[in-house]
């Protein structure tokens, strides 16, 4: 998801492209070159999970990563830009305002022989609609209202909204990976092995052996005819590893040529003074926050003694009682930054409503402030907080960084704090299923566009499914959706923070770079504004 109206949005930082250069390498180029210039398989670590191949059953990085570098996508970004142009597509365009046309590249297949045209185009946006998965990327196409398919090569998006800014970037982010219409099934996510011996890939790679949670094997796509060109290496294997320590062992050892995602910060800092190593930071947009469950939270709708008043009071309380400064500190060793706003700092529109508005009115804690706020509202203290973590989807840092937490909350008195971690695969069930009052996520964006850290957590039926609904905040985040001008623009999303600090349906903790450690004689390790991990641009 990248947006082509928006390239005078700044990006976090830069949007300049990042690569590693080792062994006198060229590093990433924009030319991704032909096949046949590996001199062999590459191996990348990574502490990802992958919770499903199906696009329509996962909306996280680690299923993304695999997705960016396998499916086929109408739009994508050019390597080194945030911004989006035609991938399999060879046009794309408003041809109305609320109405995009996208004409495709004749004579695409599948990996499997099949033709890949606007029927499978059609498919793959009326199927991810129809399914909704909860833990799918649905919530992205809220302003889709049909497609057409006129023809074979023609495809036509009709919108709900007029000159919507984001769809163009919509189109090339996690819900907008292009499926075979002859192999998914319409109504249900697809089981993974059976998707793989499918062979419904399109992208530079196709997944010829998936061992889920350990390894997966990719090799180039002969046929592939998108924006990304051919890969600059063959055989591509990701390793899957349990936890920071052991990837952190495995590219110091090399064992692996390229750890991605996630090198603990203090490893990182080693990793900089290590002969035959190359730590590669790029521009960030990552963040971590809590979220709210506005029915079982404390005093939540649907708990004994429910009352709105009482339930803000405790959100509000929280977010007095934080100190993000010591975290960032202590835990990530600045490799993440405290966050006091919804939108990241460095993108168009980001203020830092929560900032003033709780704790020492400068980004501190006050638990003379929180106590006040509970007494006020009438909430007897401590408040018992069920509050969940999942270390093993966001880092060994998640244990640290979720006992200052409790320790910060419960320093005076007002909280009593019952932290839990679990599984991240049980987890993505219980979060939708109202079990958790209060947890943790991250978030990975899709695009970089302010609307992608609106739109997924704040509109009707988004993502985190934690019954939090106001209409300004809905009618807001349409109206900035459609206005082309950049200085109206954020003013109506410096509004909607506005509204969503008072509200806390999500506390906003941390936001951090993307960071990357390769072996010497690897090349090409490309981190850009459009966070997205390219396999074709590697050599070795």
């Amino acid at each position: 998801m990248k947006k082509t109206m928006m390239s005078g949005v700044a990006l976090l930082g830069s949007a300049v492209l990042l690569t590693a250069c080792a062994g006198g390498g060229t590093g990433g180029s924009g030319d991704s070159g032909s096949a046949g210039g590996s001199g062999g398989a590459i191996t990348i670590g990574t502490t990802e999970v992958v919770t499903s191949l199906d696009p329509a059953g996962a909306y996280d990085n680690g299923s993304f990563a695999v997705m960016t570098n396998v499916y086929p996508f109408l739009l994508n970004n050019p390597v080194g830009e945030s911004t989006v142009a035609p991938d399999i597509a060879e046009s794309a365009e408003f041809t109305a305002p609320t109405e995009y046309t996208v004409k495709l590249k004749p004579g695409l297949t599948f990996a499997n022989g099949n033709e890949l045209t606007s029927s499978d185009v059609k498919f793959t946006f009326d199927r991810q609609v129809a399914i909704a998965d909860p833990n799918g990327p649905s919530s992205l196409l809220a302003n889709l209202d049909s497609v057409a398919a006129p023809d074979d090569t023609t495809v036509v998006f009709t919108l709900k909204s007029e000159n919507d800014q984001t769809f163009p970037q919509v189109l090339s982010s996690p819900v907008g990976p292009i499926v075979d219409e002859d192999v998914f099934p319409a109504d249900a996510v697809m089981d993974d092995q059976e998707l793989v011996a499918a062979n419904p890939f399109a992208g530079p790679y196709a997944v010829t052996n998936f061992d889920k949670g350990n390894l997966i094997a990719y090799t180039a796509f002969a046929d592939y005819d998108g924006l990304w060109g051919a890969p600059k290496t063959d055989s591509i294997n990701m390793k899957y590893f349990a936890n920071e320590s052991n990837l952190s062992q495995a590219i110091e050892t090399k064992a692996v040529d390229v750890a991605f995602r996630n090198v603990s910060a203090t490893d990182v800092q080693k990793f900089e003074g290590t002969d035959g190593l190359n730590v590669v930071k790029g521009p960030g947009g990552e963040i971590r926050y809590i979220v709210f469950n506005f029915n079982t939270m404390p005093y939540g709708a649907s708990v004994e003694g429910a009352d709105p008043a009482k339930a803000l009071a405790v959100r509000q309380a929280v977010a007095d009682s934080i100190d993000r400064e010591k975290i960032s500190t202590d835990v990530f060793k600045g490799t993440y930054t405290p966050l006091y706003s919804y939108i990241p700092e460095g993108l168009l529109g980001a203020n830092e409503a929560l900032k003033g508005l709780y704790g020492d009115g400068e980004g501190g804690p006050d638990a003379d402030r929180a106590a006040k706020r509970l007494s006020d509202a009438g909430v007897e203290t401590p408040v018992t907080l069920q509050l969940q973590y999942a270390g093993e989807r966001y880092g060994a840092a998640s244990a640290e960084e979720y006992a200052q937490i409790k320790a910060q909350l419960e320093a005076d008195g007002l909280f009593a704090v019952d932290l839990q971690s679990t599984e991240w695969g049980q987890y993505t069930e219980d979060r939708v299923a109202d079990l958790y009052p209060a947890h943790q996520l991250g978030w990975f964006p899709d695009y970089s566009d302010p609307d992608n850290y609106l739109t997924p957590f704040f509109m009707p039926d988004n993502f985190l499914v934690n019954h939090y609904d106001n209409p300004e905040v809905v009618k807001l985040i349409d109206e900035q959706r459609v206005t082309a001008d950049e200085d109206a623009r954020a003013k109506l999303l410096e509004q909607v923070q506005d509204l969503l600090a008072e509200d806390l349906s999500t506390l906003p903790m941390q936001q951090g770079a993307q960071v990357a450690v390769a072996v010497d004689g690897v090349d090409g390790v490309t981190l850009d504004a459009s966070f997205k991990f390219r396999f074709g641009t590697l050599t070795k």
